[in-house]
This record gives C-alpha cells, sequence and structure tokens, in this order.
C-alpha cells in the first residue's frame, strides 16, 4: 500500500506491519496534533487549525483477544508513536467504539484513523472531509456519508456468520501473513495472569522487549564464600581438624576455613539446614545431620562425608527420621564404626548404625520430650547417653537389638542436662542451665552416684571440653565466662574470663591445637562469632556475623563492596571475604541502600527511622524519623538526588538528596494502604513501581504525587532496577514447571544485572534460581543452589556482574556466590 505525505512532513518516519484481517490487510492512520502546535484548533482561538502529523502502518487484527477494545487502541497508538490514542474513525469520519462494529458494519473498510483528542482535528482526514456531530452518530451507527453500497454490505455480513478475530492473530496465520511487511512480534502478546496464594494477577506486556529464551543461563552458581557461624540456636559447633582448618556449619553448609591461607572450602551435600554435627575418632570423617524440608528431596538424614575430598560416603535415615536429627555421635572404643542418631520427631527415636555396611542395629523409642544431645560412652560403645530438659538416661544395647533404660535423673525433674562429657576413667560430667557441674561416679554394684557437684557458672552452661591431663574448659551461655577446672588430687577451680558484651555467650570451645594443654582456644559465641585467644590473653575476633535475623543488603554502585544490615542493630561492609567495618546504629536494619555516587549509605529501620552512614569509615552521619513504621524499603534515583522510602504503613516518602549522600529534605509522600516490600525507580526518575506484601504490582507518579492506577499506562515505563518480585518480563519466576512444588513457591526477593541479560531470585523455601532476563514463561529453565531451610531474604548483584550476594535463612547466613561457566 502506497502512503502519501503531504511535503510538509515527508520528513516524519513510516511504520508498517504486516497483520492478517480477514484476507485484507487494513492501513491504520495515527492522526494527532503537531508537537509544536501549543493551542488546540477549535474554539475561540482565531486563525487557521494547526497541521497534524500522520504516521500509518498495516497491523493483523484478530478479536478474539481479552483485552478491551479501549487497551487496544493504546497498543496500536504506541505502534504509530502515539501517546494515548483514545478514538478510531473511518475515512469517511465514523467512529469505531467497538469490535463488534469492526467485523460488521465496516467488514469492507480497510483505512482506519487514530486520534489521542476527544474529537477528531479538522484536516486530519485530508482536505475537505469534516467529522461528524456527535448528535449524527448517534442518530444512526453508519451515518450519512457512509455509501449505500458499503452499508447494504455491512448489513449483509451482520446476518452472517463472521469469522471470530483478535487482535494477535494465531501463529499460523502470522506465518502466512505477506512477506512484504515485518512483524511487529510484541503485538502479538498477552496479558500474562499468574496465581499467587490463590489469587490472580494480570501483568500487560510492553511493546518492545528482549526476545525470550527460555534455555537455562550458560552460568552456574558456585559458593565462594559463607561468612558468619551459626550459633545464635546450634548446640556444639566448632572443631579443628588435623589440617588447621577450622570446621563448622552455617546454615545447609559445613565451612572449612583455612585461616593461614584465607581460603573456604564447602560440603553442601545437604538440602536443609544442618542441625547437628560430630567428627569421627580419625578426624578425617563428619557425621551431620539435618532438619526436614517440605518436599522429598529434603527429607530428614544423616550424611558421613570426607574432610580431604568432601565425597559423601554414606547416607542413612531417609524415610526414617521425622522432622529432623537432634543429636549425632560416633562410638569411640571401636573406632567409630557405629554411629547414632536421635530423630526430633514426637517419639524422640534413637537409632545406632554400622554405618559401613548400612545396617541399622538397633531402634528405641525414647518417648522423651526435650531430648538436647546423644553420646556413647568412651569405654562401652553399646552404652549411650541421652540428656536434656529433666532427663539424663543410659541406654544399654543388648545383642537382640533391644535397650535398657537407666535413668540417672528421676523424673520428674526441672534439671535441664545441656552437655556431658567424661573423665579419662569413665566418670561422666554433666552441665545444667542452673550453672551447676556434676561428676557421676560408678559404685561396686554398677549404679551411678553423685560423687562431686559445685557452681561454675551464674547461668546455664553451653559446653564442656575435656584437655588433656584432666582439664575441663567450660563456657557459661549466659554469663559469656569461661574457665578452667583440674581434676586432680586437689580439685582446683580456676577465675574465669568473661567475653566482651559484643560478642556474646559462649556457644562452643575447641583447643587451638588439639593435644596440646596449651590453654589456647576458639570460642564460637551466641552471636554467631568465633573468637580467639586464652583464659591469660584478651580475645580476638576470627570470624564476625549477624547476630539476629539479617534481610538488608546494598551493593555497591562502582565497587566488589557490598553493606548488610541486620536486626542485632549492626551495618557492616564488605569487600568480597574480607569484613572492612562493622558499626552499631542503635535500631533494627531492614533495608539498605547505596547513594549512586558510593559516599553514603542510607539504612531504614524497623522503628521508621533513616540513618545515614558514611560508607567510608561507617560514621553515623544523620538521623531522621521518618514514620512511626518500618521502613521495608529504600532506592536512590540514578542521579541520587532524590530517595523513595517504602513503608509498612503503605505510604511512599519522598526526600531530596544532596550531592554527596548526606543531607536530605522531605519533600512530601504518597499515601497508600498496602505494606510495601520492594521498589524500583523508573530510568528517568519519574515514576515508582513496588511491590506489597499481598504480592500486588503497584505504580506511583513522583511528579505528580499519587499512585498511577492504571498498569496498562505504565507496561512501556523503563525501570533503571528489577528488585520488584513480580511484572510481566519476571512472570516465569512462579508457578515454574520446573519445581518441586510450584503452587507453593513464593518469590521472596530478585536481582537483574546490569546487562539485563540474567536475573536471580530467591524463594521462601531457600532456593536460589538463576534465569536469562526476561523470564516470561513457565517453561523458563535455570540453575538453582540450595543451602538456606528459611526464606533467602535478599540477593544482589555485585559490581561487574560476576559475582552475587544472598542472606537470610533463620541464622543471619551471609554467602558470596560467583558465576562460572558451565
Amino acid at each position: 500500500m502506497a502512503i502519501n505525505q503531504s511535503p510538509e512532513f515527508q520528513h516524519i518516519p513510516q511504520l508498517t506491519v504486516a497483520k492478517k484481517f480477514c484476507g485484507e490487510v487494513p492501513a491504520v492512520v495515527g492522526s494527532f496534533l503537531h508537537s509544536n502546535s501549543k493551542s488546540t484548533w477549535f474554539g475561540k482561538r482565531a486563525g487557521p487549525p494547526p497541521q497534524t502529523n500522520r504516521y500509518s502502518c498495516r497491523v493483523l487484527l484478530n478479536l478474539r483477544t481479552s483485552q478491551p477494545f479501549e487497551e487496544v487502541l493504546e497498543d496500536l497508538g504506541q505502534v504509530l508513536k502515539m501517546i494515548g490514542a483514545k478514538k478510531m474513525y473511518t475515512s469517511s469520519g465514523q467512529e469505531v467504539r467497538s469490535f463488534s462494529q469492526l467485523r460488521n458494519e465496516f467488514a469492507e473498510v480497510d483505512t482506519f484513523y487514530l486520534s489521542n483528542t476527544p474529537s477528531l482535528p479538522v484536516g486530519a482526514l485530508g482536505p475537505g472531509v469534516i467529522p461528524p456531530s456527535p448528535a449524527r452518530r448517534s442518530r444512526s451507527r453508519l451515518g450519512g456519508s457512509v455509501p449505500d453500497d458499503l452499508s447494504k454490505t455491512a448489513r449483509q455480513r451482520a446476518r452472517s456468520k463472521s469469522r471470530p478475530r483478535v487482535l494477535y492473530a494465531p501463529e499460523n496465520e502470522l506465518v502466512r501473513a505477506s512477506s512484504d511487511y515485518p512483524l511487529l512480534d510484541a503485538m502479538k502478546e498477552e496479558p500474562t495472569r499468574i496465581t499467587i496464594r490463590g489469587l490472580r494477577r494480570t501483568f500487560y506486556p510492553p511493546v518492545h522487549h528482549p526476545p525470550v529464551d527460555n534455555s537455562p543461563p550458560d552460568k552456574k552458581l558456585s559458593l565462594f564464600w559463607v561468612h558468619g557461624y551459626r550459633g545464635i540456636d546450634s548446640k556444639r559447633n566448632l572443631w579443628v581438624l588435623p589440617s588447621g582448618e577450622l570446621l563448622y556449619y552455617v546454615a545447609a553448609v559445613a565451612v572449612l576455613y583455612d585461616r593461614e591461607e584465607e581460603a573456604q572450602r564447602h560440603y553442601t551435600g545437604h538440602t536443609e539446614d544442618i542441625m547437628c554435627m560430630e567428627v569421627h575418632p580419625s578426624r578425617e570423617l563428619v557425621g551431620s545431620g539435618q532438619r526436614a524440608g517440605r518436599d522429598r528431596k529434603s527429607q530428614a538424614h544423616v550424611r558421613i562425608w570426607s574432610t580431604e575430598s568432601l565425597q559423601t560416603l554414606y547416607v542413612f535415615g531417609m524415610g526414617e527420621l521425622d522432622s529432623g536429627v537432634i543429636a549425632v555421635a560416633f562410638s569411640q572404643l571401636n573406632g567409630g564404626s557405629y554411629i547414632l542418631a536421635v530423630d526430633a520427631g514426637r517419639e524422640s527415636i534413637l537409632s545406632v548404625w554400622q554405618w559401613q555396611w548400612g545396617h541399622l542395629l538397633g531402634k528405641v523409642a525414647t518417648l522423651q520430650e526435650g531430648i538436647w544431645g546423644a553420646t556413647f560412652h568412651p569405654l562401652d560403645d553399646n552404652l549411650l547417653i541421652t540428656h536434656g530438659k529433666g532427663h539424663l538416661a543410659f541406654w544399654h544395647r543388648r545383642k537382640d537389638g533391644f535397650f535398657e533404660k537407666t535413668d540417672i535423673i528421676k523424673p520428674p525433674s526441672r534439671t535441664f542436662v545441656t552437655c556431658v562429657q567424661f573423665e579419662p576413667d569413665g566418670d561422666v560430667i554433666t552441665a545444667d542451665s542452673d550453672g551447676f557441674i556434676t561428676i557421676y561416679s560408678v559404685d561396686a554394684d554398677g549404679a551411678y552416684f553423685v560423687r562431686m557437684e559445685f557452681e561454675a557458672h551464674n547461668k546455664a552452661i553451653a559446653c564442656l571440653v575435656m584437655l588433656s591431663e584432666g582439664t575441663l574448659i567450660s563456657g557459661g551461655e549466659k554469663d559469656r565466662k569461661s574457665r578452667i577446672l583440674r581434676f586432680n588430687t586437689n580439685f582446683s577451680l580456676f577465675p574465669p574470663k568473661q567475653l566482651p558484651e559484643s560478642a556474646g555467650g559462649v556457644r562452643s570451645i575447641y583447643p587451638q591445637r588439639p593435644g596440646r594443654n596449651d590453654g589456647n582456644i576458639y570460642v564460637g559465641t551466641t552471636r554467631n562469632n568465633i573468637l580467639e585467644g586464652s583464659l591469660q590473653r584478651r580475645f580476638n575476633q576470627v570470624i564476625f556475623g549477624h547476630g539476629k535475623q539479617l534481610w538488608a543488603l546494598a551493593a555497591h554502585p562502582d565497587d566488589e563492596v557490598f553493606a548488610t544490615g541486620g536486626h542485632d542493630k549492626y551495618v557492616a561492609l564488605w569487600r568480597r571475604h574480607k569484613l572492612i567495618w562493622t558499626s552499631s546504629v542503635g535500631y533494627e536494619i531492614i533495608s539498605l541502600a547505596f547513594h549512586p555516587y558510593g559516599a553514603a549509605l542510607a539504612a531504614g529501620s524497623s522503628e521508621g527511622h533513616l540513618v545515614v552512614i558514611n560508607a567510608e569509615n561507617g560514621a553515623t552521619m544523620l538521623t531522621i524519623r521518618v514514620c512511626g513504621s518500618p521502613l521495608n524499603c529504600v532506592e536512590f534515583n540514578q542521579v541520587g538526588d532524590m530517595i523513595a522510602i517504602g513503608s509498612q504503613n503503605g505510604s511512599i516518602y519522598l526526600f531530596r538528596v544532596s550531592r554527596d549522600g548526606f543531607s536530605y529534605k522531605k519533600i512530601n509522600k504518597i499515601r497508600g494502604s498496602q505494606p510495601l516490600t520492594h521498589l524500583d525507580w523508573s530510568s528517568e526518575g519519574n515514576f515508582l513501581q513496588t511491590v506489597t506484601i499481598d504480592f500486588d504490582l503497584l505504580f506511583w507518579d513522583v511528579k505528580s504525587l499519587s499512585p498511577e492506577k492504571s498498569p496498562i499506562a505504565m507496561k512501556d515505563v523503563k525501570w533503571m532496577t528489577n528488585n520488584s518480585t513480580v511484572g510481566f518480563l519476571v512472570a516465569g519466576m512462579w508457578n515454574n514447571r520446573y519445581y518441586a512444588t510450584p503452587a507453593n513457591t513464593i518469590i521472596a526477593t530478585a536481582s537483574r544485572t546490569v546487562a539485563q541479560d540474567l536475573i536471580v531470585s530467591g524463594d521462601n523455601d531457600g532456593y536460589l534460581r538463576l534465569f536469562r532476563y526476561p523470564c516470561i514463561t513457565p517453561r523458563a529453565e535455570f540453575t538453582e543452589a540450595k543451602v538456606y531451610s528459611g526464606t533467602l531474604a535478599c540477593v544482589k548483584f555485585l559490581y561487574g556482574n560476576h559475582s552475587l550476594v544472598t542472606v537470610g535463612g533463620t541464622d543471619a547466613s551471609l554467602m558470596i556466590w560467583e558465576l562460572t561457566e558451565e
């Protein structure tokens, strides 16, 4: 179809698109006021009407679309580079108001006009064509200007059964379309609908977006470093291997840390959080038990693996253990051939395995609530000890696999036995929640009696470690004290050494050089730190971890540096595996953002305060009371002169920011009603998109300080980041067909690369998944890793997009991942 232009518009570009429409290709012409015209052509203003711009293209209409007619007009307007298309007209000036008119009354018409004005401008249809008045259109649907032959044909077509058509033609029709016109692929896309927690949500496609590739990325996720230590809710969780490496667990990862080489190795065989661990008597093998997850791949079980090769040697308990594994321990006398496990289920089943052969030697339901731990007696592989809340019992395993129980503490009892150790002669040493240490000996009849009892700490004792030459070290969880006890002819109790308050109480103690009695120890604390020192000198920090839940994470704009903030009221700055500084800010931090220049760090608190921190040294520069609700998300715009803060109360607070990022002035707030969780700025800084706690995608106009009620009007806005977990371009992360439980998977966090070719997500089951971007369909494939049992709270790509950082889980764990070639 030839398109003629007036000479004065010969430099205006044209867009030609082929779409099938009942055997014809209709032309759609856009007509709107010239951009240089500041006033309308009608009214009282004298003079000739302004010139109008005219673009044309050919489209293929198919009327089975689920979109309203008004939305289709907006889509066609965007093809014609027209903003806010409102009306469609025939060449004779008749307004088209519905799909049924296109199908019936105007079936033979192949040219239509679009306008973004309430009425068609004079001259828009060409010289001498005057748009009919509304009154004439109201009297007749066809109007008097429609030729009789066209009216007759239209009436005949209305009586006949017409082909159904929709705006976006079927794929087979597109293949047969005329090759004279390039296809506009975006126009064949329907809105995407996904179901989240039983509610369906609709997201509209942009006219242009990168091509969709459902294949998995050519990168894989490789765990590089694990920061922190699980001491907040664990039991014994610290050992030193013959290689000098520290061994401990965080989330579902066993960490082997070499201080001299400043390197880590990781055992990642577990699929859920590790609950307990024990080192084999050879100190070359480890047994570790995990909690149960929600799918079959994540059942509770015990794994035995090599500290040298990190290979799994044996797995047992799949389908037999219930909700988790409370305790594991190796036998001592026979060189660790047996291993015990205590189930976390209601019956607290104690089982003994000959793990090399996979034989279950016996099991018994202890029927004891509050079991805290279990172990073998060092001088008898058939004698097992369990302890916990009001409980200390010996279990003797007979040859037929049955167990005989002897209660050392007679129920009921308020004593909570927290840990057990043994003297060289086999006497049993226990510690309890009241700070007492008790020593049990055996009389001539084989009965146990209390030989000695004394108060060693003010409150609960968390660990007992027996060193050589009869030296015992105890650690207090509440009083933060460690002290030495020596068992000789003259029992000696030495003065305690107290840890700093910031480090927390004692969780685990282990000698730095096992076998040497030099007094140098490592201490794992209840605030997720590891210290080194002795009772004669001060303790130094080896590993720092946030002491409570960790949600806040921000990546530096132009360096491989990132910041974290936790409920422990600390903010920390890291350069990959190195800690740069920590700062106590006095508030629970739940959101973070770097200023675009990187010098300032904004932290949102659960109390409604915004804390501005100097990123160079961690000094607090400014504290602002924003509101009385948690500040769930904070983000600077691209140029850094404004910050948006999303609150639990549903409102967005806007502040003007100085060039250096250290001065703030409140502009206004945009009121909302649903709690906000994620926030993105548009590339030009005019709009915001946010995700609510119910996973609704909301848009906000920053200039007018009002919510944007039409999601269709926002579908072509470009966003600076993609923190939002819902939307058309990330819909494939939801209800994905390759998930184990698609309907139950809730995406908690997302991050997109600067190159916009990859996006990573974290969900409520602790899965980390890497997709290609855009990720639109549920057939999108991915690479994944699972190292958390709880929700993966936040993920961010670091500068350069070669690494990413994750925070979350139930133990404030922080992990760095590298993207490596497949």
